[in-house]
């Protein structure tokens, strides 16, 4: 194991990285544009803080690096698809994405909306056709949670509450029920996934890990509302002060930019808090925790 956590994060996301340069189709292969955008708006960015919590998640169950990575991909797959639409005129309208130009603006809106489509259906294709558990039940259980996570329930149905709430006044548990569905379902997804590559936890363990995984999912969106409003676009790699001037509810338009940090901490704790009953197992989440609160862009 390497000892220090930015050489082990290192060499996870070089890992996720020519991973994805191997799955994701060549853009020589027919139909080339649409490979090629799906490459362009996949590879080379992203600090893939998704694979790097299943990567840890699996030393909580003693799993194969080679079946995480699978399930790393898969979850950074459906990520990035969601950005793509996300950046689409008609959702959050953007121009720069990850500090260069946004599929629809690179290629067009048509190309970016099938972007998306093939990154999802690849995702769940290599869910189903690699290995990636003990038992074919577990391996059913990690596609249900994914493709919940993404859907209405989750990923999709927190964005379509983000669309209806653009000028309104939410209250602090109704900003909470939408990222828990937005953000926070794809991270729990990384999170319990990863764990489910390996040997099998327990009842009690899965619970602290799935409360572990809530929490960060909330301190993650919390911080990324305080860089919105502290950032530069230069940091971010995208458009800095979207969410105000588009008049969207934020951690940061609800609490202001003081409570919003405090909030971010009181959420670290409880994260740890749930870990505890993994020991000195759960040293990499731990860190990433610090990683996700402390993050500056």
């Amino acid at each position: 194991m390497i000892d220090d956590f930015q050489g082990w994060a290192r060499s996870h996301q070089a890992r996720i990285e020519t991973s994805l340069e191997a799955l994701i189709p060549t853009a020589k292969l027919s139909p080339e544009r649409l490979h090629d955008a799906m490459r362009f708006s996949v590879l080379g960015g992203g600090k893939r803080i998704r694979p790097l919590l299943a990567f840890a998640a699996g030393e909580l169950s003693a799993a194969d690096e080679d079946r995480v990575t699978i399930a790393a991909v898969a979850v950074e797959l459906i990520h990035a698809y969601s950005l793509v639409h996300d950046d689409l005129p008609c959702m959050d309208d953007d121009v720069l994405r990850r500090g260069k130009p946004t599929c629809h603006v690179e290629y067009n809106e048509a190309i970016a909306l099938l972007v998306g489509d093939s990154l999802q259906s690849l995702a769940f294709q290599l869910l189903a056709e690699y290995r990636l558990a003990d038992t074919p039940q577990v391996q059913l259980d990690m596609i249900k949670r994914l493709a919940q996570a993404a859907g209405s329930r989750g990923m999709a149905g927190g964005q379509a509450v983000d669309l209806v709430s653009v000028g309104k006044t939410l209250s602090l548990p109704e900003l909470e029920s939408m990222h828990i569905h937005k953000t926070g379902a794809l991270i729990r997804a990384a999170v319990m996934i990863g764990a489910c590559c390996g040997n099998s936890l327990n009842d009690s363990q899965l619970k602290n890990l799935d409360h572990f995984a809530k929490y960060i999912g909330l301190a993650f969106q919390v911080v990324d509302d305080v860089l919105d409003t502290e950032a530069t676009t230069a940091t971010l790699g995208k458009t800095a002060g979207k969410d105000a001037d588009n008049n969207k509810p934020t951690y940061v338009s609800i609490l202001g930019v003081k409570q919003a940090r405090e909030l971010s901490e009181e959420l670290r704790q409880d994260a740890y808090q749930a870990l505890e009953v993994f020991g000195s197992a759960a040293v990499r989440l731990r860190q990433l925790t610090d990683y996700i609160i402390q993050r500056e862009f």
